[in-house]
C-alpha cells in the first residue's frame, strides 16, 4: 500500500466513526446553542421539572430557589429567587404568589433583589427589568428607563432617594414608586484603571457573537446551523451507500437516495472546507468554557478587543454586581466582577480595598452587614465575614481566618447562592446544591406544594444543562464534566481530518482533469 493510500485510510479512521458519533452530540450543542443566544425570546416557555432527572427538582430550597429576603411587616415577608417572589408569615409556614405583573414564564420572576423603600414602596431587580409594586393595582410595573441592560442587580435607598444598579450603570431618582423618574450615571474609572476585560468574559462573547452585537449573535446562530448540517449531512453519507447497496442487491430504484447521497456529500465538503477556521474558534472558545480549561483563563485580563462589543467607553460595563450604602462609613461599597470598591458618592472614584474576601467568578450572591463593623459575603467561593477597617477575612461556616487553598477554583467547598434572615434576625444560609445549610435552620419549613408546582425550569436553563454536558451528570457523575473537552477534541480531529480528506481528494481531481 501507497504511504499516500495509508495516510488516506488513516484520515479517514479519525473521521468517520469519531464523526459519526459526534454528529448527535453537535446537533444537541447546536440547538441548544442558538435557543441560548435569544434568552429573552424564549423566556416565555417552561419546562415541567418532574419530566427531568432527580437533580433538577427542588429539594430544601435548593438550585438558587433563595436569593434572600425582604421584611415589609411584622408577619410579611417577602422571599425571592429563581422562585420568583412569595408573601410569608413570620415562621415561614404559608405562601402566598406574589408574581402578578411579571411576563409569563419563570425566567421573567428571576429576582436578584427586592428593596422596600423608606417611603414603603416596593422594587424588584429582575432577569430583565427594574419593577415597583402598584399597591392599587396589586401587581409588578416595569419602570422604563434608558438603558439596552435589561438585568438588573441592586436596589436600595438612601434617604429617600432611590438608587437602582444593572450589570452596567447606576439609576437614581425621588424615591416615588412606579412614577420614579430616574437619572442615569455611569461611575467613574477605578484608581489604576485599565481598559482590560476578562479573558473567561472575552471567550465567552466570541463564542456566542455578542462580541459583535446582535449581528455576531445572529452569524453564530447561522454557525450553528451550518452545524447541524454538516452533521446530518454526514450522517446520510455514512449510511446511505449501505443503503443503495442493499435495494441494489433487492434490484429496487436507488436514484433518489443516490442524488440525496451526492448531494449531501457535496456540501458537507464545501461547507467544511468554506468554514473550518470558523468552526474550529467555535469548538475551541466553547472548550475553554467550562472545567477544566476555565480554570487556566477564569482570573486572566486582556486589553479589550478594538471595535467590538466589549471595547466600551463605559469602564463598568456588564461589570458591576452589587450595591450596599453603609450608614455607618457613609460610603457606598460596590462588588464588581473584580473584587469590592469604596465610593464615598456615587460620583467618586472607586478605590479598591486593600483586602478582599473570595468571590467566584461565577459573581457575588450575598452581601449583608453583618455588625457595625463587618460584612457577610457569599459566593459559589463560600461564606466570609469581612471586615474591612482590619483587614480581617473569615470563613463564616468554618469559623476561622480565611486561607486561601482554592488554586483559582471556581467553586469552593460550599456554593453559596443565597441568605434569608427571619424577623428574629436568624441567619439561614442556602446552598446551590443541598439547600438551607445552617444547622439552627433544622426548623426551617421545606418547600410547599404551592411552590413546587408553581417553580418549574425555564427552556433556557434547559438548554444549559444540555449545552455544558451537565445533564448527564446523573448516568456519569463528576465525569460529566469532561464531556466538553473531550468532544471538543474529538471535534477538532474529526473537523481537521475531514478538511485534509478534501483536500487530497480535491488535488487528485484537478489532476485527473
Amino acid at each position: 500500500m501507497s504511504v499516500k493510500k495509508s495516510k488516506t485510510k488513516q484520515l479517514k479512521k479519525y473521521h468517520k466513526w469519531p464523526g459519526l458519533i459526534l454528529s448527535f452530540i453537535l446537533i444537541y450543542y447546536a440547538v441548544s446553542g442558538i435557543l441560548m443566544n435569544h434568552r429573552e425570546l424564549i423566556s416565555g416557555t417552561n419546562i415541567n421539572r418532574n419530566s427531568l432527572p432527580n437533580e433538577y427538582q427542588y429539594k430544601n430550597w435548593n438550585l438558587a430557589a433563595l436569593k434572600g429576603n425582604e421584611t415589609i411587616s411584622k408577619d410579611s415577608i417577602l422571599v425571592y429567587g429563581n422562585i420568583g417572589v412569595w408573601l410569608t408569615d413570620s415562621a415561614f409556614q404559608k405562601f402566598k404568589d406574589f408574581n402578578a405583573g411579571f411576563t409569563k414564564g419563570i425566567d421573567n420572576r428571576k429576582i436578584f433583589d427586592i428593596h422596600l423603600s423608606s417611603n414603603k414602596n416596593l422594587y424588584a431587580a429582575t432577569l430583565f427589568g427594574l419593577f415597583s409594586y402598584d399597591n392599587d393595582l396589586l401587581q409588578w410595573q416595569k419602570i422604563s428607563l434608558d438603558t439596552e441592560i435589561k438585568r438588573f442587580v441592586s436596589v436600595i435607598s438612601k434617604g429617600d432617594t432611590l438608587i437602582a444598579m444593572n450589570r452596567s450603570y447606576i439609576f437614581k431618582g425621588l424615591d416615588k414608586g412606579p412614577d420614579t423618574e430616574f437619572t442615569k450615571i455611569q461611575l467613574k474609572a477605578p484608581e489604576f484603571y485599565e481598559n482590560k476585560v476578562s479573558l473567561f468574559e472575552t471567550v465567552w462573547q466570541i463564542h456566542s457573537g455578542e462580541v459583535f452585537g446582535l449581528p455576531g449573535k445572529l452569524f453564530v446562530d447561522f454557525m450553528g446551523f451550518l452545524i447541524i448540517v454538516l452533521s446530518v449531512t454526514g450522517i446520510i453519507y455514512f449510511f446511505f451507500p449501505k443503503l443503495i447497496k442493499h435495494r441494489k442487491r433487492k434490484e429496487k430504484s436507488t436514484a433518489k437516495l443516490a442524488a440525496s447521497n451526492k448531494f449531501s456529500l457535496k456540501w458537507h465538503n464545501k461547507i467544511g472546507a468554506w468554514f473550518i477556521v470558523l468552526l474550529i474558534i467555535v469548538t475551541l472558545t466553547g472548550m475553554f468554557l467550562r472545567p477544566p480549561l476555565l480554570l487556566t483563563i477564569a482570573r486572566a485580563e486582556i486589553p479589550a478587543i478594538q471595535f467590538t462589543h466589549l471595547d466600551q467607553a463605559n469602564p463598568w460595563y456588564d461589570d458591576l454586581r452589587d450595591l450596599h450604602y453603609d450608614k455607618k462609613s457613609e460610603a457606598f461599597i460596590l462588588a464588581g466582577y473584580n473584587g469590592l470598591y469604596e465610593l464615598k458618592t456615587l460620583n467618586s472614584t472607586p478605590k479598591l480595598f486593600k483586602s478582599q474576601p473570595p468571590i467566584s467568578v461565577m459573581g457575588i450572591n450575598v452581601f449583608e452587614k453583618f455588625d457595625d463593623n463587618t460584612f457577610l459575603i457569599g459566593s459559589f467561593s463560600g461564606l466570609f465575614l469581612w471586615n474591612p477597617d482590619h483587614n480581617v477575612v473569615i470563613d463564616f461556616i468554618r469559623g476561622k481566618p480565611y486561607q486561601d487553598n482554592s488554586s483559582g477554583r471556581p467553586f469552593g467547598s460550599y456554593a453559596i447562592s443565597g441568605l434569608v434572615k427571619d424577623y428574629n434576625n436568624k441567619l439561614h444560609v442556602v446552598d446551590y446544591s443541598n439547600g438551607i445549610l445552617s444547622e439552627e435552620s433544622v426548623d426551617f419549613p421545606e418547600m410547599p406544594k404551592i411552590i413546587l408546582d408553581n417553580s418549574p425550569m425555564s427552556l433556557w436553563n434547559l438548554c444549559l444543562e444540555i449545552h455544558t454536558g451537565r445533564i448527564f451528570h446523573t448516568i456519569l457523575s463528576d465525569f460529566y464534566i469532561l464531556i466538553v473537552p473531550l468532544s471538543g477534541i474529538a471535534t477538532l480531529i474529526v473537523i481537521i481530518s475531514g478538511y485534509l480528506l478534501y483536500r487530497r481528494k480535491k488535488k487528485r481531481s484537478d489532476k485527473t482533469d
